[in-house]
């Protein structure tokens, strides 16, 4: 689909980009000739992560070890970063969501979301975006969103309040930073099963089940199809392309609602076990990152 060494010349930072989403990104930014720098709160994973991509492919791919909820931190790491030759790009993946009927939430549950969605996506764009204008670079952001920020996200609030600012965002810097050649754009992708999301989202469940019961196109997302627009929207030749947020979820959006209202008819007990699931997935990352 995209030539050979496209994207040589490029150089860009991943958050999250340790696991996951942000992975299967950064493996095909690289795999195109770009520069990738790779951010999460697991340095081990991150540098784990740098060595596989460099071995499959080549290149060059840098890894640091940042909390993006802490201001002063990502502004140092995007300091360090530019030092070596600014960035050309930014992908803002790094996130965190669970479901939780919105009256069991506590002030820390809202916060673990809002803080690495909302708080994390801006100090990471503001802090290159501003080193593109002094530098009078130009620049290019793509920031992973959902369709709820459209229709609400029912059982999932804190995403979908934090995830509407990030689409704020998105429109507004596409018109504040406009004329110094940065551009900004977001996607909103359908259920792509990985580990993370899957025992969050849809705790007990086969990974993308529900997705294919309900979706227009009867499965889940693929890795590779979220690679393939992230690239399209990362490389040269849409420059005049900002400002806007691309579904990709097989029509389930438009069909459905896409979000998880379905979850409206769970009882007590069902709730109970989801938040038994999504807390024993919680301390099983944290003995992870300790260890």
């Amino acid at each position: 689909m995209f030539q050979p060494g496209l994207m040589k010349g490029q150089k860009i930072l991943v958050t999250g980009g340790g696991t996951g989403l942000g992975r299967a990104m950064s493996e095909k930014f690289l795999s195109l000739g770009a520069e990738i720098a790779i951010c999460g709160r697991r340095k081990q994973v991150c540098e784990d992560t740098a060595g596989e991509l460099m071995k499959a492919h080549g290149g060059k791919v840098s890894s640091y070890g940042v909390d993006i909820r802490d201001a002063a931190a990502v502004d140092a790491m995007v300091g360090e970063i530019f030092k070596q030759g600014p960035l050309t790009g930014l992908v803002n993946n790094a996130a965190g969501n669970f479901i939780s009927r919105t009256e069991d939430l506590s002030p820390n549950g809202f916060d673990a979301v809002a803080n690495i969605v909302m708080r994390g996506t801006f100090y990471v764009t503001q802090a290159v975006g501003k080193r593109w204008i002094a530098g009078k670079h130009k620049g290019n952001v793509v920031s992973v969103s959902v369709t709820w920020v459209r229709n609400g996200g029912p059982f999932v609030v804190p995403s979908a309040m934090s995830k509407a600012a990030v689409a704020a965002m998105t429109t507004s810097l596409a018109s504040e930073w406009g004329r110094y050649g940065i551009r900004l754009n977001a996607i909103a992708p359908g259920e792509i099963p990985t580990e993370g999301m899957s025992k969050r989202l849809n705790p007990g469940e086969k990974p993308g089940a529900r997705t294919a019961a309900r979706n227009p196109m009867g499965r889940a997302g693929t890795l590779e199809e979220l690679q393939n627009l992230a690239a399209f929207l990362m490389s040269p030749g849409c420059d005049w392309l900002s400002g806007e947020m691309i579904a990709m979820d097989g029509a389930q959006a438009l069909a459905t609602g896409g979000n998880f209202y379905e979850l409206r008819e769970w009882g007590d007990a069902q709730w109970k076990a989801a938040r038994d699931a999504i807390v024993a997935q919680n301390q099983k990352d944290k003995a992870q990152r300790g260890a």
